[in-house]
């Protein structure tokens, strides 16, 4: 009988483990569904919001990534005030709030004004939602992977934090499908003048959902949260750790949003390839990403964080300039470049699938949501926020088209120490 008596609290722990997941995930996709867009549309909203008389269209889309940066500088502001929230309060609260937030900057920009209509303000405008933005992703990541880690069943902690990572990589192909969806539906002219505030609108669906789910979430298992101050965690310790996440995630960082999202521009500015055939080219990256990201987690579940994200890392420094070289080649054929994206796009998920349970690991519960976020959002400010801008700047002054390949294979050598400092049996070990 004892087997039956524990049979409705098993089922109950799994059906709340799911619900967390799902609750977590969807916020993700809110988040990076939007990120996908504003990508994906860059040269459209440079040629609306920061090209004026006198402007190239290579120096609008360098205000465009500017704006695109100063949001991911604003992310560590986010990941300290609402991971503090996320380590006091709870994550529930903090989830509630990001999410909304996100939902609400992201429809707004689907309703501002172009430049045309109300002049110089419009550039403005449009990076003071950003920067909102960015303060909402900033927290985004912290509680959600506290959430679906401290959730996670034993022995799945990393196919749990990896659909942190997969709802990442469908928020991405959904922004770069629905933004293709569009460029093939409409004219160009359409979209130019108000196709490109569809995808931004459609964020408010999203949002509802997800707030819908997060205000029936239960706080996870473990010890309550406290108010901060009683963490056994010194500052310097965990700066330290901080420190050492960026360094394990910088290459996942810049290899991401290389060949993920700086992709569609990249391909248009230097490669000359339309703007159809560049989001193609980009919903192709995505889909190798979200392939790759689930097995990838469930694998270091078996084997360990170490090797799988290593291999990735590797696989970037090897074959980053190869792949460039393949799409800048004329004589490629279609079906050799769309292997070559989805394999880069693979690549980056060796390293997204284990990533998230890997930093959760680094990390006590009293800080968690902290130092976590901290350091997926410096890394990320850094070398991801950067990547359009610094890409595109880098090839405007040396004429280079390689430089996508030699910046994703830079970051992801200086990973590689940093990987391979990994404790090889953290994956089997409860959570601080």
């Amino acid at each position: 009988m004892r087997p039956l008596e524990l049979h409705p609290a098993a089922a109950r722990r799994t059906t709340t483990s799911r619900r967390a997941l799902l609750a977590g995930s969807v916020g993700n996709l809110v988040e990076w569904y939007e990120f996908g867009v504003y990508g994906c549309l860059a040269t459209v909203i440079a040629a609306n919001f920061f090209r004026h008389e006198g402007s190239s269209g290579a120096e609008a889309l360098v205000a465009t990534y500017a704006s695109f940066a100063l949001a991911f500088f604003f992310r560590p502001v986010g990941a300290v005030l609402f991971g503090r929230l996320g380590d006091g309060l709870g994550r529930r609260p903090t989830l509630i709030v990001v999410v909304g937030l996100m939902t609400l900057a992201t429809a707004m920009i689907g309703l501002l004004p172009t430049r045309a209509a109300i002049g110089g303000a419009a550039p403005w405008l449009l990076t003071l939602l950003r920067v909102l933005q960015g303060l909402s992703a900033g927290g985004e990541f912290g509680g959600a992977v506290s959430l679906m880690t401290e959730y996670a069943p034993a022995g799945r902690r990393g196919l749990y934090g990896a659909w942190q990572s997969f709802t990442v990589a469908l928020g991405l192909l959904t922004g770069a499908g629905t933004a293709a969806a569009l460029a093939t539906a409409l004219p160009a002219e359409a979209l130019y003048a108000w196709g490109w505030r569809i995808p931004f609108l459609l964020a408010l669906p999203l949002g509802a959902v997800a707030l819908w789910l997060r205000t029936a979430l239960e706080e996870p298992p473990g010890a309550p949260p406290g108010d901060g101050r009683d963490t056994p965690v010194g500052a310097r310790e965990l700066a330290r750790a901080v420190v050492l996440g960026i360094g394990r995630i910088m290459g996942w960082s810049a290899a991401g949003y290389t060949f993920l999202v700086v992709l569609p521009s990249y391909l248009q500015a230097t490669l000359g390839a339309s703007l159809r055939e560049a989001l193609l080219a980009t919903a192709l990256a995505n889909a190798g990403f979200a392939a790759s990201i689930l097995p990838a987690g469930a694998l270091s579940d078996r084997i360990g964080r170490r090797p799988v994200m290593l291999c990735g890392a590797v696989g970037v420094v090897v074959l980053a300039l190869p792949l460039v070289h393949l799409l800048q080649s004329p004589g490629s054929s279609p079906w050799a470049r769309a292997g070559a994206v989805l394999l880069a796009g693979a690549l980056v998920g060796l390293l997204a699938g284990p990533g998230p349970a890997m930093l959760a690991e680094m990390f006590p519960r009293r800080v968690r949501c902290t130092g976590l976020g901290l350091a997926y959002s410096l890394a990320n400010a850094v070398f991801s926020g950067c990547a359009g801008l610094v890409i595109t700047a880098l090839i405007a002054r040396t004429g280079d088209p390689a430089v996508p390949a030699y910046y994703a294979a830079g970051a992801c050598a200086l990973s590689c120490p940093a990987l391979l400092a990994l404790r090889g049996r953290a994956h089997r070990e409860p959570l601080q």
